[in-house]
């Protein structure tokens, strides 16, 4: 299983009710042990991953139900950890870059172009790669450290910059002009200003974190659309299209097993136990993790 931001915040804000307990992790890779009497797409043996829904018990567990539906198959090429990695932040980049933002949609008189900041995150790991092959668009990546610069570009960025310094000088001296889209995975509030004036017209604006507070009124000048996304709207509310979160899935195993994208592990803590749980979220709530923390099998 992997660890994500939403496990430290589901952790701060959600305590259990008195004299119960609460179990974290969404993002998972194992074996199918059993199935239910309706399920269809799935049997005994069968190889999965999947992100699971927050309003069940999590993946910090041996054994863990989700519904099929928001199943998919484990790419073969990947060993667990690797399969791990991927679930949860595929499917918020998938949804971000082609539901919400619609990248493939062109903004009249602007050139295709994305930019992703925060671009050494999970989420941004695998949205650089997607944009890269799934698109024509031109993936610009922030990122602020000589690492993680070489990551973002391992991933596939065409240009990078850095977003420890202000971002709208750095983005229109580069030659694909104003972006028509931005994804904002991090530090959102911090960085509006420079999102708003950086923006091409007519452009559209996606973020996936939770600023204290967010003010959308500069948006209108430029006639700007807001899109926010949580992977788990599809599951919380069931939504008709709740399906299509298994689709995204194996589309992306195929991917990984045609070698079109790779695994965004970053780094493997060992066995699911209290003491690499702690450091996984410590690491994650230092804002210096790089791709996909994950943790693997339980002790003996």
């Amino acid at each position: 299983m992997s660890v994500n931001p939403v496990d430290t915040k589901v952790r701060r804000s959600a305590a259990p009710d008195a004299g119960q307990w609460r179990v974290l992790g969404w993002d998972a890779a194992g074996i199918v042990v059993g199935t239910g009497p309706e399920v269809t797409d799935f049997a005994i043996g069968d190889e999965v991953f999947y992100a699971g829904a927050l309003d069940r018990p999590g993946t910090d567990a041996e054994f863990h139900l989700v519904d099929e539906r928001i199943v998919g198959r484990k790419p073969r090429s990947l060993n667990w950890a690797e399969a791990a990695a991927l679930p949860l932040t595929a499917i918020t980049a998938w949804e971000m870059l082609f539901d919400r933002l619609d990248i493939r949609r062109s903004v009249p008189g602007v050139k295709p172009a994305v930019l992703i900041i925060g671009g050494a995150g999970g989420v941004s790991s695998i949205a650089i790669q997607l944009a890269r092959v799934l698109t024509d668009v031109t993936v610009v990546a922030t990122a602020s450290r000589p690492e993680t610069r070489d990551w973002v570009t391992s991933l596939g960025a065409h240009y990078v910059v850095d977003h420890s310094r202000p971002l709208a000088a750095q983005v229109a001296a580069l030659p694909t002009g104003a972006p028509g889209f931005v994804f904002s995975t991090t530090q959102t509030d911090r960085h509006m200003p420079e999102i708003v004036e950086l923006i091409a017209s007519q452009g559209h604006f996606g973020l996936i974190d939770d600023p204290a507070a967010l003010d959308a009124l500069p948006l209108k000048k430029k006639s700007l659309s807001l899109h926010w996304e949580l992977m788990f709207t599809r599951p919380l509310f069931g939504t008709a299209d709740m399906g299509r979160q298994g689709e995204i899935l194996n589309d992306v195993s195929r991917l990984v097993d045609d070698g079109r994208i790779r695994t965004t592990l970053g780094r493997n803590l060992g066995l699911i136990t209290a003491a690499n749980l702690r450091q996984a979220h410590a690491l994650i709530e230092s804002g210096q993790a790089k791709g996909k923390i994950v943790l693997e099998g339980f002790p003996g």
